[in-house]
């Protein structure tokens, strides 16, 4: 190969743009593999911000650790850096496979080990290392390694920008590409081998490269010296970049959650503000690489960089306060989720991609700002990639677990706009050398003060309705609203006086009689329909009502309430104490804080009860209390003769949702019952008994209860929902699942493996076939003779209430 062949990045000029395509690939399986691994793990150590977190720091620790040590290792300063990049995308293709079918064996280990507090913190931090550290390693190995294959002269320092730049836009392709086919078609095994063939396939490709390219291998820099060859005050350049870091990743964390509740909080919505961040990313990255071969200061730029951040950061506060919410838009306008995703991607660019596009942009003008010739290119590019990601680390464990619940996300904006003029400060003025570095340093403050001081806080009315605030502004009243670590909670008074209790931009529970009859039913029929219940799991705070109904019954020695969100319980006391008969203060109840799903894998105590009212089913997340893995989870952990009851919501959704939840619930439960709580005779949403064995209602034995003078509290609450006895409690059957296997035959059963629910309900949230539904079901109900027990005097009654 001659002299002419190579261009001045070292490399010879026709392989740099099939490496960038190399790099997009990886990219794209990197997204991948990051979407299936949260789901996998959070199935084992639970979604809570604290479990995030810990798989967030762990996830990208990985990342930091791989850049580090990579161009470290002296034993591969002689090989070919291609050979090199190839080996560690078939590490991270193996390790990928590893991690799926291994995961059912960390499973078992860490539910005989778990406990509660800090231990338990501390094993759920050694579960996710032992997940992801390998395979994230590698992945941060990956740019330095190929780096290598360049020289730190300006163009060489410029493909490395681009080649970050090209992983990034790899990493939105993989981001909607898990988030809208290979997750919601096919399932995490399948989306899992993709991106290991992705792996596969790029490590031959690279072994091919490398074979046909030469390499001569450089002097390597002295370990004791890791700044040699660096530019001179280049430690205020990796400062720089980490706080940028920082801040990327927190703005993330905050954007996500105000972004979640103005456009509905599905996976799809979350697919698409990832992707337009990574977008964002990867363009500022590629044009700020493009770039650089003109740029004499690179140092400057970045700083400039950090200056029109703290701008980009005001933008996006202003445009998510006080105007996306109320641009004149429908929500449910259409009901075709391909059209209301395009609105969601144009507010999400409109609002992000000025930020992002600057935050892409830093990092290829820090490496240009520490690079000089002769410098090892894997260690430079390793040490920045380092310390931004480090950086991030920081960034997002502390905004998701520390500063959104100690000041909001308002308090949060304003502390982004301070730390990026600070980052700005560390390029252009620092250390200090002269007055002009004192002057830029007083008239940046007074900038970044002035702009964080106009930064508005999240509306009250978007906390409480979220995506529908424009149907709902002038028809309710807002008492409270708050942030917590796991979610924004509100509570509010509608026009006919009614309360309502707000998770996260939607209402879920309410003095509105419909919702009141719900939430007693899901307590009193299970405590009514058990012989002698005397332990209680409530899967949920919510307003208290379901877990207050609990309290009535004398027989009831223990209730467990499991809720994530500290803040829920002693606001909901404050609004609703006479609805849920002040249960949070009641001596029975033990609150345990902590997901759900999580503690019902961990425990080891057994309940006669278990209750369970979790978010709607279309919430990112939320799919986990419905899959059949949960419902067999909730079966082991019902004692002989245990109940278990289950919401599910016939509005904001289609058949093939409701369907699935049906199938998936009788699938563990077959013989289990539908309760229906309609509204003027028309569908709106069921409660779900399963038992182990089956069920048999005696309707005498009822009936003779609720006319104990100890139950007469019981019966006092029931009346006040409308069943003023047994049989109008019984009328409220809706069907069981022999009677409705023929129409449940084409149902998707929701797994761990697909969470196939959160795809089918985050299409349907704009749809209202709750009549349609409720009547279909209706059609198959007939009169289970193996279910009543009854005798011939209220038998007729029985027989003409289930017939109106």
């Amino acid at each position: 190969m001659n002299a002419k062949d190579l261009n001045p990045s070292g490399a010879p000029r026709r392989y740099l743009p099939l490496l960038l395509v190399l790099f997009a690939c990886s990219g794209c399986s990197a997204l991948i593999y990051e979407i299936v691994w949260y789901q996998l793990l959070q199935l084992v150590i639970g979604s809570s911000a604290v479990s995030l977190g810990v798989l967030l720091a762990t996830f990208m620790g990985g990342l930091c650790l791989g850049s580090m040590a990579l161009p470290r290792i002296r034993s591969l300063g002689g090989r070919h850096p291609l050979r090199v990049y190839a080996l560690v995308e078939m590490g991270i293709g193996i390790c990928g496979i590893l991690v799926l079918f291994g995961m059912p064996l960390v499973d078992r280990v860490y539910v005989a080990a778990v406990g509660h507090g800090l231990p338990a913190m501390l094993l759920r931090a050694v579960v996710a290392a032992a997940c992801l550290l390998p395979p994230t390693v590698l992945m941060g190995a990956s740019l330095p390694a190929a780096s290598r294959w360049l020289e730190t002269t300006p163009e060489g320092v410029s493909w490395m920008g681009l080649l970050y730049g090209g992983n990034t836009a790899g990493a939105v392709f993989g981001c909607l590409l898990a988030g809208f086919y290979l997750l919601r078609v096919h399932d995490m095994a399948t989306a899992t081998l993709v991106a290991a063939a992705i792996n596969g396939a790029v490590a031959l490709v690279s072994f091919g490269m490398a074979s046909r390219t030469p390499h001569q291998a450089g002097a390597e820099e002295p370990a004791a010296t890791p700044a040699a060859g660096a530019a001179p005050r280049s430690g205020a350049i990796y400062v720089t970049i980490a706080l940028s870091g920082a801040c990327a990743l927190g703005a993330e964390v905050v954007w996500t959650r105000l972004l979640g509740l103005l456009l509905g909080a599905t996976v799809y919505t979350f697919s698409i503000i990832l992707a337009v961040f990574l977008a964002g990313l990867g363009i500022g990255s590629g044009v700020a690489a493009a770039l650089l071969r003109g740029i004499s200061r690179p140092r400057m730029a970045l700083g400039c960089c950090q200056l029109l951040l703290a701008g980009a950061v005001a933008w996006t506060a202003y445009m998510l306060a006080n105007s996306l919410p109320y641009w004149p838009i429908n929500p449910v306008l259409s009901t075709s989720p391909w059209f209301t995703f395009q609105i969601d991607l144009a507010r999400s660019i409109w609002a992000i991609l000025p930020a992002a596009l600057l935050w892409g942009a830093s990092f290829p003008l820090a490496l240009a700002a520490v690079a000089s010739r002769g410098r090892d290119a894997g260690r430079m590019v390793g040490g920045i990639y380092a310390a931004n990601t480090a950086g991030a680390i920081v960034g997002a464990l502390a905004f998701s677990m520390i500063l959104i619940p100690a000041v909001g996300t308002q308090g949060c904006e304003r502390l982004l706009i301070l730390l990026s003029s600070v980052s700005a400060l560390f390029a252009l003025a620092w250390p200090p050398r002269a007055k002009a570095g004192a002057v830029l340093l007083a008239a940046a403050t007074v900038a970044a003060v002035l702009l964080a001081i106009g930064v508005s806080g999240v509306p009250s009315m978007l906390i409480a309705y979220g995506r529908r605030i424009t149907l709902s502004a002038n028809r309710s009243e807002i008492l409270y609203a708050g942030e917590g670590m796991n979610a924004s909670i509100a509570i509010s008074r509608w026009d006919d006086g009614a309360v309502q209790f707000h998770v996260s931009g939607k209402v879920e529970a309410s003095t509105e009689p419909y919702d009141m009859r719900l939430q007693r039913m899901l307590g009193h029929m299970p405590a009514l329909l058990h012989a002698k219940p005397h332990s209680v799991l409530v899967v949920g705070f919510g307003a208290g009502v379901t877990a207050g109904s609990f309290v009535l019954h004398p027989e009831i020695r223990r209730i467990v309430i499991c809720e994530m969100e500290r803040m829920i319980p002693p606001v909901a006391t404050r609004y609703f104490s006479r609805e849920n008969y002040n249960v949070l203060n009641d001596p029975r109840v033990e609150m345990v804080y902590d997901d759900a799903r999580h503690y019902v894998l961990t425990t080891r105590e057994k309940f006669d009860v278990i209750t369970s009212d979790p978010i709607h089913p279309w919430v990112k997340g939320s799919a986990t209390l419905y899959s059949k893995e949960y419902f067999e989870l909730v079966k082991q952990h019902l004692n002989p003769g245990g109940i278990v009851t289950q919401w599910v919501p016939l509005y904001e959704t289609d058949l093939s949702t409701v369907k699935s939840e049906l199938a998936t619930f009788f699938d563990v439960f077959p013989n289990g019952t539908i309760w229906g709580n309609d509204t003027a005779g028309g569908g709106y949403d069921t409660v779900l008994l399963g038992q182990a064995e089956p069920t048999k209602i005696d309707v005498d034995q009822l009936q003779e209860k609720l006319e104990r003078p100890d139950q007469a509290r019981v019966a006092q609450s029931m009346r006040e929902v409308g069943f003023g006895s047994a049989i109008a409690l019984l009328s409220t059957y809706a069907g069981q699942g022999p009677d409705l296997r023929s129409w449940l035959a084409d149902a998707e059963i929701n797994r761990d493996g697909n969470l196939r629910l959160q795809y089918l309900a985050g299409l349907a949230l704009n749809k209202s076939m709750e009549g349609a539904i409720y009547s279909q079901m209706l059609t198959y109900r007939r009169y289970p003779e193996n279910l009543f027990v009854v005798s011939d005097r209220l038998r007729p009654a029985l027989m003409m209430a289930l017939a109106q």
